[in-house]
């Protein structure tokens, strides 16, 4: 049956010539763009009715109960032409309101949603009112308040230094997960319920941690039964549009999503739009349980492939349309950030990475057809979501290779390239079994990990290795605020030599990385206690056999994974002061000092800061003297970071990429020996700092490849601009290849690439209503550009434009 299935699939895709986007595809993306942002009151209002009749039931109760009022009660509607389903809001790309998680900056940022720089939001005062109304509810009862009562003075005044930041869970549920969607397609949510009810039988209540092993399972039963019920919901309202529609066409189209409906999430799919509508439910739901982003469908083409396969009704054009609609529903999943955030998260991104080609669990090659469909339905719509990435390994097809690259010369920063060749002996070494590691996909930004067994607590900081470097030359005080915040590691113009300063840095790396585990960990804590989420949890291997939740370390694997920001600007002040201070005392260590605490102002000043900056090796040109250096600094971090536990009984691994904290990381540091001004941004992830990466693309990719990338476990991200005259032709495409591969033989893990020219960048900041649709790479995810605050803008602008 399965070569039989394979044989009619091969004759029926052509990978070589996928159809483009239908009429139905452009006029819903078309009503999609023009749509403004809003905040929607709903969850809010229902949660908090839900929490106030419950307030004596358990904790995994209670969210449970709350997860089925939503679903049951919400606005739900099927829009004209739709053949996909689901909503998250009343209205599409609308952002519903946690209040579990925080509410405080909200209340405090109402009346500015509508006036910020980016990341804007339409709100009526009736809705203000309504939040208002129920926000003090709230008071006291969130995770963000209990995490706050168990941090120290300590941690709290380097969070309020910019030295890290925790806001990404502080201030919002977790995320970061991929879940077991094919379990839910081979079995369908009944077959989850019965393996709760399984482990239910198992229970012996005089055991006191049954007993809360019970609660919990009770939870997990009552949250599937609510996304079941939910999706009948959508079948009602199908038929219900069905009666009264007069085109025999869309009547039929209503009545197939009403079968649909009926049938998944509840039983196994058995067909490509089957499946394609189970997954996008549970898609949706878990991001209407919490509101954590990077919820990632990874593998998507592995697991949804057998379905594609084995429906011989379907054309190819059907199929490469139901994926494109799915990819613009992507798009309309949102999430509101307090404005401090949206710096660092900058325009309306949610992470959901979809990656496709590598190696199966064999160590085979897994391409498929769908994994050439994925990248065409990119091509097809232009949006920011799904994030797509793609493996590269060994004997990764040229045909794939070359479809990857084709994508990324439409200049929308995808796809995302990773290597399998170094990514999976770094997970080895985090523990994972060989089959497990085989088996990664791609988290948020950049973060591998196996789906449906890991809570993987990525993003769980960015950590501003500038600041410590700042802190170590200045006796651990804030050059910005003069307040001692570090301990005390000598003046600058006190060390004897460079052994000196890297002595002073290390010293001041343990103190703050210290720090930064006990926010983390506090954080942790507090979901655990407050927020966990019983219907994320019975997708994830182990919860339930467990009894706890994933918050609780329910998953089979347990990190917490921090980021660090500045490789390049810590690399390259390190390398001045060792090359133009010790080695050809062309400055002196007051001169420096005086040159930083003046942000170089005067004639003086600036002639040295010209001299940092030109006459110093510069990481980013193949140069090994100061690779190696930058190599260093960054390794000091990530070998502090992994010494530490969680409190879900696992390891605290490192990353080194900022999604777009380095401009805000960059207001807190002063003037650095790289000749940064203060303020200015830092380098973008393991990225050279922006315009000192002069000798061309591969060049720049040896520079990076010579850091750890294994040791950063938790994700490195490596960003390139290209002109688009470097991509024109298929010498372009194999240079951009060749490029990929030199950087991925050489041990670096992650690569993409913005295919856009300064001048359309800059004309687009002059002129915004003209590129409402331009979508360009910010980070470790795409965004419409204009919706972008100007700081973000202006990082991208900056970076350097490579030719071939």
């Amino acid at each position: 049956m399965a070569s039989k299935a394979e044989a009619v699939s091969k004759k029926q895709i052509d990978v070589a010539n996928l159809p483009g986007p239908t009429q139905r595809v452009e006029a819903i993306k078309e009503r999609f763009i023009k749509t403004t942002p809003e905040i929607c009151v709903e969850r809010a209002q229902l949660i908090t009715a839900s929490y106030k009749v419950t307030e004596d039931l358990p904790i995994h109760i209670r969210r449970a109960k709350a997860f089925e009022k939503i679903l049951s009660e919400m606005t739900i509607f099927i829009a004209d032409d739709e053949l996909v389903v689901g909503n998250q809001c009343t209205k599409p790309r609308s952002a519903p309101v946690y209040p579990e998680f925080s509410c405080k900056w909200l209340e405090a940022e109402l009346d500015r949603l509508e006036k910020r720089t980016g990341d804007v939001f339409l709100i009526s005062e009736d809705k203000k009112k309504i939040l208002r109304d129920l926000f003090p509810y709230w008071d006291k009862k969130t995770s963000n308040e209990l995490a706050t009562s168990l941090m120290t003075p300590d941690a709290l005044a380097a969070q309020g230094a910019g030295v890290f930041t925790v806001g990404n869970y502080y201030f919002n549920g977790v995320g970061h997960i991929s879940v077991d969607y094919a379990k839910v397609l081979a079995k369908g949510l009944n077959g989850v319920i019965d393996e709760a009810k399984a482990e239910l039988a198992k229970i012996d209540l005089t055991d006191p941690d049954d007993l809360k092993k019970m609660h919990f399972l009770d939870a997990v039963i009552t949250s599937n039964e609510a996304v079941i019920a939910f999706a009948r919901r959508f079948a009602v309202e199908a038929e219900k549009l069905a009666a009264s529609e007069k085109s025999a066409q869309r009547k039929a189209e209503l009545a197939e999503i009403a079968r649909i409906c009926r049938k998944v999430p509840a039983q196994p799919a058995e067909s490509f739009g089957e499946a394609i509508q189970s997954f996008w439910f549970i898609q949706l739901v878990l991001q209407l349980e919490s509101n954590g982003h990077s919820i990632s469908p990874m593998r998507f083409d592995q697991y949804m492939y057998p379905y594609l396969e084995m429906d011989t009704s379907i054309t190819t054009e059907k199929a490469q349309e139901l994926l494109d609609l799915l990819y613009i529903k992507f798009s309309e999943i949102n999430k509101v950030r307090d404005e401090g955030s949206t710096k660092a998260f900058g325009g309306y991104p949610m992470f959901q990475n979809l990656i496709v080609g590598g190696v199966d669990r064999e160590g085979e090659d897994a391409t498929n057809d769908l994994s050439f469909m994925c990248l065409q339905a990119t091509a097809n719509t232009k949006l920011y979501q799904p994030s797509i990435s793609i493996r590269v390994h060994s004997n990764t097809p040229a045909e794939l290779y070359k479809k990857a690259a084709e994508v990324s010369r439409l200049g929308l920063g995808m796809p995302a390239y990773y290597n399998d060749r170094f990514i999976i002996p770094a997970l080895l070494s985090r523990g994972l079994t060989r089959e497990d590691a085989r088996d990664y996909g791609i988290i948020g930004c950049v973060e591998p990990q196996v789906a449906g067994k890991t809570e993987g607590w990525h993003d769980a900081a960015f950590f501003n290795m500038a600041k410590v470097l700042e802190l170590a030359l200045n006796d651990g005080v804030d050059a910005l605020t003069g307040k001692q915040l570090g301990p005390k590691t000598g003046d600058l113009a006190s060390f004897n030599s460079f052994d000196d300063v890297m002595k002073a840095y290390k010293t001041q790396m343990k103190n703050f990385v210290k720090l930064l585990v006990i926010s983390d960990n506090a954080v942790d804590i507090a979901h655990g206690q407050r927020t966990p989420l019983p219907f994320l949890s019975s997708l994830v291997d182990d919860c339930m056999a467990k009894g706890k939740s994933l918050q609780e370390g329910g998953a089979h694997y347990n990190f917490t994974g921090p980021q660090g920001v500045g490789v390049g600007n810590v690399g390259d002040s390190l390398t001045a002061i060792k090359k133009l201070v010790f080695e050809d005392k062309a400055i002196t260590l007051a001169e420096l000092k005086k040159g930083l605490e003046s942000d170089f102002a005067g004639v003086e000043m600036e002639s040295m800061r010209q001299m940092l900056q030109n006459r110093a090796p510069k990481y980013g040109n193949d140069n090994e003297y100061a690779d190696l250096i930058a190599h260093e600094g960054a390794l000091i971090y990530c070998r502090e970071v992994e010494k530490y536990t969680n409190p879900r009984g696992g390891r605290f691994q490192p990353g080194l990429y900022p999604v777009s904290a380095n401009v805000p990381l960059g207001t807190v540091v002063g003037a650095t020996p790289d000749g940064r001004k203060s303020g200015k941004a830092l380098a973008d992830g393991v990225s050279p700092v922006s315009g000192v990466d002069q000798a061309g693309p591969t060049a720049s990719v040896k520079s990076v490849a010579r850091l750890d990338h294994v040791i950063a476990s938790n994700g490195t991200l490596l960003n390139m601009k290209f002109h688009p005259n470097a991509l024109k032709d298929d010498r372009g495409i194999q240079n951009l290849v060749g490029v990929t591969e030199t950087f991925f033989n050489g041990g670096g893990t992650h690569i993409q690439y913005n295919v856009i020219g300064r001048d359309t960048l800059l004309d687009a900041q002059k002129h915004p209503d003209n590129y409402q649709g331009m979508v360009v790479r910010v980070a470790g995810y795409s965004a419409f550009f204009t919706s972008l605050d100007k700081a973000i803008q202006d990082d991208i602008i900056a970076r350097t434009e490579q030719m071939f």
